[in-house]
Parts: structure tokens; sequence; C-alpha cells
């Protein structure tokens, strides 16, 4: 008895050790928005017990532990779920309902109306300095590089980006926040000014077509933000050297890498080109200019950041063309220019504000000198002087409320001062806009974002003020297809020009609605944007003539009663992965655009706008060579011309179209090849980029307009200075190499 006694109090120890042992089962089902989520990691914490979620969401593991345990839910793309649970001899059953991460980088971004490129992981699309560069017919310049992407127009006879419908003065350009004034070179009627910016002094840029933020202001159509570079990674030394100009240039960063300075000068002379190539303009003094900058860079020890940046340039030239009036045999117009621009910007972090502060200062004297030529004899010259100071101060507070949300407010002040001097016309403009603004980025989830603001402006010589409300939305409809639309007022002062007596005038007014549709992958990046813009308060003016000997007429402010419309459809595709070593991208732009403005006499489709306008950039790099290849075409639709005259009828002075017609359509194929011999070279002492570049290949004989005598009787057509053109010329760094740079972004 006492064995068998034995025996079963062995056996009773026996099978409760193995019950202390025995395996719960744990399961459950997890889902997002009552749907299952698979790869969800579902682990019993501070134990290696745990299983992984089913395409249906459901997770099934097993374990010995007892008592009170945490079981957790956890995915990057999802907030960690925590559940309490007690084990004991059941199995259990717990489901979790799980709440999206929210993300900066995984955040939809609104983008309708906007390409942005920059350091951010996040950019839309990109267009960086070495884009810009590597751009065949984009001559190194920002703007030039923007005319092939959609909604810009091409308008070769006047600088200013021309965007959906909207004139070059109605769209600004900023610099690291601040407002730059005059960022195009002096020039003479019918040829462009040039960009006075280095492309390599920015680092990144946000394009906006429309709808752009509160923060900015005074521009009916679009705004450029520019971003300039912060410390360089290192010190270097740069030379240039063309048959049209020679620059060299230094940066020093200092050994603890806290401050940095440098310089750069330029000069320029197009005298050599035009003994090379058939000009179809007649310089009679070869454009030149002389150009300087300074910059230094300062991080604090406390976090913020100091930069500025200074610049000088002069420039002139002198052109000769065919009098359109009979009595004269040739019409001459001589300039002397001269520019400078200061820009200063701290940034600076207080606990939870980030405060961004800038202020800028721009000088601009434009000297034109108009005369006549007849049996080589010159006549008296008429001058055409135009003097401006320009002021900027900004200032913007910033609060991340959280990951992907942010609130900020400031103010900027923006003050004028011009001078004008010609014939009978002397002015001088005075104008100081105030403007407040506040914005706020509201991230709902990683699929739903909004921005909202609001600007308020105050022009002292207009005397009046404005609100202006403006709002977006982005929502992300799938894994990499995003939609987003845009809204809002914009106002712009007249145009200074145009105000050459009293008149009691308005902010002009535009309306921007744009929808967007995007698809984004690694490589590839697809948009379509569709927009409408509606113009209210647009100035109209009338002709006075202070010198009809050079018949030169100055339009002067009558109005605000113009008005105007543009709607269209716009295609943007770039591809960087389907061919290997080849990056190429095509846009395509739709336009309908009818203005009644300045002298119109009724509703017109605008000079400056194409109906149709197609650009494909292609680029190809071939290590084994050391050699860039890049190619681009531009076609856009015949742009209208009008000849405008006025007449007094019952003591009323009317506009009338003498003459009108349609321009041919504009082609041109451009390529440019980009050489690096010292690509591969260990320890090479120089980085040398030597470039070859054709503009308009095949010499299409482009027309940009029509100018007509003072009777209306004859006319000449406005072409490009020459049909095409060759550069050639070598860069060199020191310091600095920028081989891995040229490979990657395909130089």
């Amino acid at each position: 008895m006492k064995t068998q006694a034995k025996k079963l109090l062995l056996l009773i120890a026996f099978l409760s050790f193995i019950a202390g042992y025995s395996q719960i089962k744990i399961s459950g089902k997890v889902t997002f928005k009552s749907k299952g989520v698979n790869e969800i990691n579902v682990t019993l914490k501070d134990t290696y017990d745990g299983a992984t979620t089913d395409a249906q969401g459901n997770f099934s593991f097993e374990t010995s532990e007892k008592g009170n345990h945490i079981l957790t839910f956890a995915h990057p793309k999802y907030q960690d779920v925590e559940k309490s649970i007690v084990i004991d001899n059941q199995d259990i059953s717990v489901n979790a309902e799980l709440k999206e991460q929210i993300s900066e980088i995984d955040a939809v971004v609104v983008s309708a109306g906007s390409i942005e490129a920059s350091d951010k992981k996040r950019a839309t699309a990109l267009l960086t300095p070495i884009d810009i560069y590597t751009t065949a017919g984009a001559d190194g310049q920002i703007s030039s590089a923007l005319n092939y992407l959609p909604g810009v127009q091409k308008v070769g006879e006047t600088e200013g980006l021309f965007i959906r419908g909207g004139t070059g003065t109605e769209s600004k350009i900023f610099m690291d926040g601040s407002l730059i004034n005059n960022y195009f070179s002096n020039s003479v009627p019918g040829i462009a000014g040039r960009d006075r910016f280095n492309t390599s002094l920015f680092k990144g840029n946000v394009f906006s077509s429309g709808g752009y933020s509160a923060l900015y202001g005074q521009a009916l159509s679009g705004a450029l933000m520019l971003e300039s570079v912060d410390l360089p990674d290192q010190s270097s030394v740069d030379f240039g050297i063309s048959p049209i100009f020679l620059s060299a240039g230094f940066q020093k960063l200092s050994e603890d890498k806290s401050h940095s300075f440098g310089a750069t000068l330029g000069y320029s002379l197009l005298s050599v080109m035009q003994k090379v190539f058939n000009f179809n303009t007649d310089f009679i003094d070869a454009p030149q200019g002389l150009n300087g900058d300074f910059n230094f860079r300062i991080k604090t020890k406390s976090g913020g950041f100091f930069k500025y940046y200074g610049m000088y340039d002069s420039n002139k030239m002198g052109v000769r063309t065919e009098s359109l009036e009979p009595e004269y045999d040739f019409a001459l117009v001589r300039l002397k220019g001269k520019n400078t621009y200061h820009n200063l910007s701290f940034k600076q972090k207080f606990g939870k504000y980030l405060l961004n502060a800038g202020t800028s200062y721009s000088y601009n004297r434009s000297d034109l000198n108009f005369s006549t030529e007849t049996n080589d004899i010159e006549s008296d010259r008429t001058k055409l002087l135009t003097d401006g100071n320009y002021i900027n101060f900004k200032a913007v507070l910033e609060r991340k409320i959280n990951k992907i949300s942010a609130l900020r407010a400031g103010f900027e002040l923006n003050n004028t001062g011009e001078k004008l001097n010609f014939g009978d016309v002397q002015k001088h403009y005075k104008d100081l806009i105030s403007s407040a603004f506040v914005e706020t980025d509201l991230g709902f989830s990683n699929a739903l974002s909004a921005k909202i603001g609001v600007r308020a402006e105050n022009s002292s010589f207009l005397e009046k003020s404005n609100i202006a409300p403006r709002f977006a939305l982005a929502y992300r409809l799938a894994k990499d297809w995003t939609t987003s639309f845009a809204y809002g007022w914009f106002y712009q002062n007249p145009e200074s020009k145009y105000i050459n007596g009293p008149a009691d005038l308005e902010f002009q007014k535009s309306q921007h609605y744009i929808f967007q549709v995007q698809r984004s992958s690694e490589g590839r990046s697809l948009r379509f944007e569709a927009f409408y813009k509606k113009y209210d308060q647009l100035i109209k003016t009338f002709n006075i003539m202070p010198d009809k000997e050079q018949n030169q007429q100055v339009q002067t402010a009558l109005n605000n009663n113009g008005f105007g419309y543009a709607k269209g459809l716009e295609l943007f595709w770039r591809d960087k992965k389907t061919f290997e070593n080849i990056d190429y991208w095509i846009s395509y732009s739709f336009l309908d655009s009818k203005r009644d403005f300045i002298n119109y006499p009724v509703s017109l489709k605008p000079n400056f706008a194409s109906a149709h306008t197609l650009s494909a950039v292609a680029k190809r790099f071939i290590p084994e060579w050391k050699l860039g290849v890049n190619l681009s075409y531009t076609y856009s639709k015949g742009r209208p011309y009008y000849d405008i005259a006025s007449k007094t009828e019952n003591s009323n002075v009317i506009n009338y179209i003498r003459n009108e017609g349609k321009l041919k359509d504009y082609n041109a194929l451009n390529i440019s090849f980009n050489y690096l011999p010292n690509l591969g070279k260990k320890d090479a002492k120089a980085f040398t980029v030597l470039v070859l570049s054709v503009s308009n290949v095949l010499g299409s004989k482009n027309v940009y307009g029509y100018n007509f005598s003072l009777d209306g009787a004859r006319s000449s057509s406005v072409v490009p200075p020459v049909n095409t053109f060759v550069f050639i010329g070598a860069f060199i760094s020191f310091g600095v190499d920028r081989t891995q740079d040229a490979i990657n972004n395909n130089l």
C-alpha cells in the first residue's frame, strides 16, 4: 500500500509539473480601418514568444508564460499598440485596431502648381543646379531651364517668366525668402536680359506656376523661390574661360567648419563671336559686362545660421536697326546699365519655434539713349533714364504642431523708390507695401493634408489694402498616386512703368483654381494638371509720345477696367529608370487665354501666349568616354501679334487694331557635350569640365514679333540676335572633386 501511495504521489507531482509548463494559445486579429493587416509583429513583451499576422490580419502562437503580461503590436507604418493580458490555464483571444504612424517623409505633400528641387526627400520633381547646367539650350540659366517645364511660355524678345497666360512681370523671384528686384540684367527693346545670378549659388528651388504660399505676394501668376547654399564642403578655387567670358572665384571654409567666405569676378564680351557668326542684330557696341560678388556664411554655437550675398554688375551695348520711318536710314539705341544687390538672412531655433528673417537691398540704373542716323550723320540723342532703389524685409516665425503639421506667421515690408526721366515725362514713384500673413500645414494622416493661409497687404501709393485667402488640399489615392487641389486670391500693384500720370488705381487681382494628379515612384514621375485663372482690375493704358522723332511711345495708366482669363492642361513625364544612363523628360502645355488690358481695344489672345507648347529633354552619360551628351527640343504654336494705334473720336482717345496676324511656329533643337578628362583619376589636383553647346542646331529662323512704323505702313520682324550659336568653354575647380556628383547626376 505504501508503495502504491508513493507511486500515486509521484504521478500527481509529475502531472502538476507538466501542467505548469503547458502551452497556452494566444490568437486574434489585427485591423486598420476594419480591414485585416498583414506583416504586423505581435509579441509577448520581454519574451521570445510571438507571431506575424497573415494576409487577413490573423495571428496565433503558444506560450508557457503565466500571470500578467503585455501583448505588443508593431509595424513601421502604424503606431505601436500595447494590450495587457492575464495568462492562466485557458486560451486567449485578443484583437487590435491600429492607427496610422504619422511620418514627415511618408506624408502626402500639397504640390498642385509647384515643382520642387531641394535636398528634401519628399521633393515632387527635380530641377537641380546640375539639371540646369546639363539642359541643352538653357545656357546654364535658371529661368531658361524653366522654359522646358510645363506652364512656362517661350518668349524670346523680353526677359521674365511668362507663366500660364501671365506677363513676365506677373511672376516674382525670391532668394532665401526675400524678394529679388531686377533679377534680370538691363537690356534694350527686343533683346531679353539674362539671369544676373549664378546657378551654382543655389542648392534648390520651388517653382510655383500658381496657387503659391501665403508667405509670398505681389505676383498674379507664379513665384520662384530660390534657396542659397549653406557652408561649402571644403575650400576651393574655380576658373572659367571661353571666347565670351573669363571668370574666377574661391570659397574658403574654416578648419572647424563653422564659417566660410568667398568671392567671384567675371568679365564678358561678345565681339569675338560677332566675327565668327552671322548675327541678325547689328551691334554697334558689342554686349559686354563686368560682375563680381562676395559671400559669407556663419554657423553660430547656438545653432543659428547667417548668410550674406552681395553682388555688383554693369553692362552696356548698342544696337542699330533699319529705320521704319522713310526720312531716316537707321534707328540706334545704346544702353549703359548697373546694378547691385545685397541679401542677408538669419535662421535660429528658439525652443519650439524657428525664426527665419531676411533683408535685401537692390539698386538698378538703366540709361538708354535713342537716336537716328541719316547719310552717316547721327542725330541728337534722347535719354531714357531710370533709377530704382528697393528694400525688402521679412520675418517668419514657425512652430511645429506635430510631425507633419505646422503653423507659421510673419510680416514683410517692400519699399520702392524709382525715378524716370524721358522727354516730357518726369516722375518719382514711391511706394511702401506692408504685408502680414499666417499659414498652417495640417497633416490629418499620411494620406490627407491641407495648407490654409491668408495674406493681407497695404500699399502707401494706392492707399488701399487687400486680403488674400489661399487653400490647398492633397490626398493619396494609392501608394504612388496622389491628387492635389489649390485655390487662392493673388494681388499685385500696377507696374510702375505705366504710372506716368494721375490715376485712381486699384490692386490687380487674379484667382487660381488648380487640380493635379501625380504618380511618383523611384526614378519616374508623371504629373497631370488642369488650371483656370480669372483676372480682374487689370491696368488699362493710353499712349503718350515724349519724342515723336524717335517713335518712342510711353503707355500711361488710365484705370483698372481690364480683365481676362487663362485656362489649360499640362502634362509632365520624367524617367531616369527605363534606359540605362539616360535621363529624359517630356512636357506639354495647352493654354487658352484672353485679356483686355493695357492698350488692347477688346479682349484678345495675349501676344505672349502660345496655345500649344511641347518640350523634350534627354541626357546620356557615357562613363567609358567620360562624356555627357544632352539634347533638348522646344516647339510652340505661333503666337498672335498686334499693331495697336490710337485715334480721337468725339474728344475721346480710342485704341484700335491696325495690323494683326500670327507668328510662325517656334522650333529649336539644341545639343551640348560635357567632357570630364579627370574622371576616375585618383588624387587629381583639379576637376575639369569642357563644354561644347550648340543652340538651334538646325538653324530655324524663328520670329518673336513685329515692329511697326508710326503710320503702320511698314514693319520689321523681331528675331533672335543669332539663329545658331556655338559656345565652348572650360571650367576648372581646385580643391573639390565633383566626380561623383557628375556620375550621379548624368553630367
